[in-house]
């Protein structure tokens, strides 16, 4: 787990440890060596969490890293190439921008919200047919390639909720903090890092 002072690192420690995860706090670069997975977590603006990055000198690792990696929230976003929040340069790893939510209800949208799988995933195995998820967030990825996204939700509109890139996965929602569904998430992330780990 990357530890770049900005994320729910408790609840999502928590979470990965209930399906069985050994986790560990990375608090610098270094100690991302010898992992099977990485998870990158945040909270708050993407400018922020990037400047955080790079202070702890996690950005040149994190796009080089080639396992299995889990955006969370922010997290998500950081993969894109920018963020029109603050005007924000990104991790790059996908093409495409953060955006503000449009037609709204109200924002930032908070609370449980269901999550339409567009793709047969592997991080959705052994979800029911709608599953709720809980979300805080007012910004969601537009991706540049539409055959990234693997989940949507709908809020006044329609928006990305969670995108693949092969071993790079991310979502909008905190599966930390929705219950069975969010617990099944974290269990099939963890799949794939064991998987990874296993191969010759």
């Amino acid at each position: 787990m990357v530890d770049h002072g900005a994320g729910n690192l408790v609840s999502i420690t928590q979470g990965l440890e209930r399906v069985g995860a050994e986790t560990m706090l990375a608090a610098g670069p270094g100690q991302l060596e010898g992992a099977d997975g990485v998870v990158l977590p945040g909270v708050g603006t993407t400018g922020a969490a990037m400047e955080r990055l790079e202070q702890a000198g996690f950005i040149d690792p994190l796009v080089e890293w080639t396992g299995p990696l889990l955006g969370i929230c922010v997290g998500l976003q950081l993969l894109f190439e920018g963020s029109s929040e603050d005007d924000s340069t990104c991790l790059g790893l996908m093409p495409g921008r953060v955006e503000r939510l449009r037609e709204t209800p109200r924002l930032p949208h908070i609370g449980w919200n269901d999550l339409l799988m567009t793709d047969d995933d592997p991080l959705w195995e052994g979800l029911p047919e709608r599953p709720t998820f809980y979300f805080v967030h007012s910004y969601a990825p537009a991706p540049a390639d539409s055959g990234l996204i693997i989940g949507e939700a709908t809020y006044g509109t329609r928006f990305c909720v969670a995108v693949r890139d092969g071993l790079r996965v991310g979502v909008q929602f905190h599966p930390e903090r929705s219950g069975p569904n969010g617990l099944r998430v974290l269990s099939n992330f963890l799949a794939e890092c064991r998987t990874r780990s296993e191969a010759p």
